[in-house]
């Protein structure tokens, strides 16, 4: 490739081996679902904040948008090139420095490169919890964490990562750098930037730092994995999860039974239990701050008075963390299982608890009447009302040429669906490119309108990740 101004002052800024060209860029420019190839000017990998805010100036002059990545585990196309080659791709992961632990503010501030699984080692050797847990730690970042407001499955008792995090760097669109680490739990100065660029899937600017909150260690941490005949019983089951466990309740995660049997037949060997003979299981963890025995009789008696109101057929408690983690592991096979199953449609949607029953049914029998022998894998975390409500193709059937001919059709009726009881066409996966032209449908037209200003306000040029979101 023919060297230009523009990547000869971005080898400057950050060392010829850091800006990649050609085939070098293939890893960069593929989304994580193999679904969509972009092709990019170049891949820029900074070491550090000054060297982002040189890059976006150097950009900025040259009018080459840029678009920012982290892990690149999204499943909303948000973080990869269009096909043009003429973005650039600014790779955050060498950025992955622990910049401080402040153990009495309980705080720790890290660099937007900082993979989550790192993050949460490092957390716990202070001897603290940081519990944003999802299937992709082990190489997603904290800035993509962040950039997409993702969830996971403890949000049910500590929130997304906005609920997590008390201050961030970001570059601006302009090169700028705003510092806004102070780890603050009150600061009423105006208005709250941090939580407009959380989010904002580097469309307002690039997060390279953050000072995230750490949690106390629970004195012990107990799971069970319980049968439900319906989603009815399900919802009754976490209601009285509240009520047992109360802050304790950590985790809350429903499968349903073509969920489960995706996973025992693709990896048998992690023996999923009592799937076979219950349309849905939950996995309920909690964290409690006095003791196993304590954690172990508050799990017995919810579970007791569960059976006895017929909203669990059948129930184990882990008696160790080997199997505690075997049993988070069948939970976290799910989207892999279904990979290997073949390509597949998403939905990342959001209801209200109360609604979900009803949406499941209604939604089930339209697809079915839509699409005969379409498998539903529905599972996902209903202690926040966040359903990931995905289709199959019928068994033997193609798996391409099903989503190729009703992909939309499919989106079309989860979404209206959706809009008719109140939920969100998006939970934790963010717009990215993928439901880029569906928001405008279910999004209301003063949000649309105020969320434009806002891009056009900080980003006038549209440079930072165009075509994404809006």
């Amino acid at each position: 490739m023919m060297q230009t101004p523009l990547i000869a002052a971005l080898q400057r800024i950050v060392g010829e081996a850091h800006v990649l060209l050609g085939d070098a860029t293939a890893q960069y420019v593929t989304d994580w679902r193999q679904r969509t190839h972009g092709q990019a000017l170049c891949v820029v990998r900074p070491g550090s904040t000054e060297e982002v805010s040189q890059v976006v100036k150097v950009c900025a002059q040259a009018g080459v948008s840029i678009v920012p990545q982290g892990g690149n585990t999204g499943l909303v196309e948000g973080s990869i090139p269009q096909d043009t080659g003429q973005q650039v791709l600014l790779s955050l992961r060498r950025m992955q420095a622990v910049r401080a632990i402040d153990a009495h503010n309980m705080t720790i501030t890290v660099d937007a490169g900082v993979v989550l699984q790192s993050l949460q080692k490092q957390v716990d050797e202070a001897g603290f919890l940081f519990p944003l847990s999802l299937g992709a730690e082990g190489s997603c970042t904290i800035g993509g964490n962040l950039a997409t407001n993702a969830g996971g499955t403890q949000v049910v008792r500590y929130g997304n990562t906005r609920d997590l995090c008390l201050g961030l760097e970001v570059v601006t669109a302009d090169g700028q750098v705003w510092e806004g680490l102070q780890g603050l739990r009150k600061d009423n100065t105006g208005y709250d930037l941090r939580n407009l660029f959380i989010g904002s899937e580097g469309t307002l600017g690039i997060i390279t730092a953050a000072t995230m909150r750490m949690y106390p260690k629970p004195a012990a941490q107990l799971t069970a994995w319980t049968a439900v005949p319906t989603l009815e019983a399900a919802s009754a089951l976490l209601a009285l999860a509240h009520q047992h466990l109360a802050s304790a309740l950590t985790g809350f995660e429903v499968m349903n039974q073509q969920a489960l049997a995706l996973v025992d037949s693709h990896y048998p060997h992690l023996r999923v239990p009592m799937w076979q003979d219950s349309p849905f299981c939950v996995l309920l963890e909690a964290s409690d701050s006095e003791s196993e025995s304590h954690a172990r009789t508050l799990f017995e008696r919810l579970l007791e008075e569960a059976m006895e109101q017929e909203m669990v057929a059948d129930a184990i408690i882990a008696e160790n963390l080997k199997q505690a983690h075997d049993l988070w592991h069948i939970r976290e096979s799910i989207t892999l299982a279904q990979a290997a199953e073949g390509v597949n449609v998403k939905h990342d949607i959001s209801l209200p608890v109360s609604r979900i029953p009803a949406f499941v049914e209604e939604t089930d029998e339209a697809l079915r009447a839509l699409v005969p022998g379409i498998r539903l894998v529905n599972f996902g975390h209903l202690g926040d009302g966040n359903l990931h409500y995905n289709t199959q193709a019928p068994e033997g059937g193609d798996a391409a040429a099903f989503v190729a001919q009703f992909e939309g059709a499919i989106g079309d009726v989860v979404y209206q669906a959706v809009l008719r009881h109140g939920g969100s066409i998006s939970a934790e996966h963010g717009i990215g490119t993928l439901k880029r032209d569906k928001l405008p449908h279910y999004k209301s037209p003063v949000a649309l309108q105020l969320m434009h200003r806002i891009k056009a306000a900080l980003d006038p040029d549209n440079l930072l990740n165009p075509g994404r979101v809006l």
